[in-house]
């Protein structure tokens, strides 16, 4: 029973000691994908439908974006943490991914603050 319990501990410790980068999971940006589960910045894109995937970050402000994926992998990452989409969504874009728009800040002050006009 001690002896169980030795191999259990060491197992146990090698499982923790082991490094967070897997080579299935947890990929770098640039590495190869078949899915954006896979990506630490969870977005996997491609440029046309015949090219590899690869792990991407996703969009800064100003840059073009998707909104969404059918096929877990964009064309375009979405955008980053606190951005927002701003594009036309449609049913056939959505199926050809090609649904495409820009990422925007939600509280940008030039969008707030218009002119009057008299």
């Amino acid at each position: 029973m001690k002896i169980i319990l030795i191999c259990l501990a060491c197992w146990i410790a090698v499982g923790i000691a082991a490094p967070e980068k897997g080579l299935f999971l947890n990929l770098d940006n640039g590495e190869l994908c078949i899915g954006s589960f896979q990506c630490k910045s969870d977005c996997c894109q491609r440029d046309t439908a015949l090219s590899l995937s690869r792990c991407f970050s996703k969009g800064p402000e100003g840059d073009l974006c998707s909104d969404h994926f059918l096929y877990n992998i964009y064309y375009r990452c979405p955008c980053e943490r606190g951005l927002k989409y701003d594009g036309d969504k449609s049913f056939i874009g959505s199926i050809t991914n090609t649904n495409l728009g820009t990422c925007k800040d939600p509280n940008d002050i030039t969008k707030v603050i218009q002119p009057k006009e008299d």
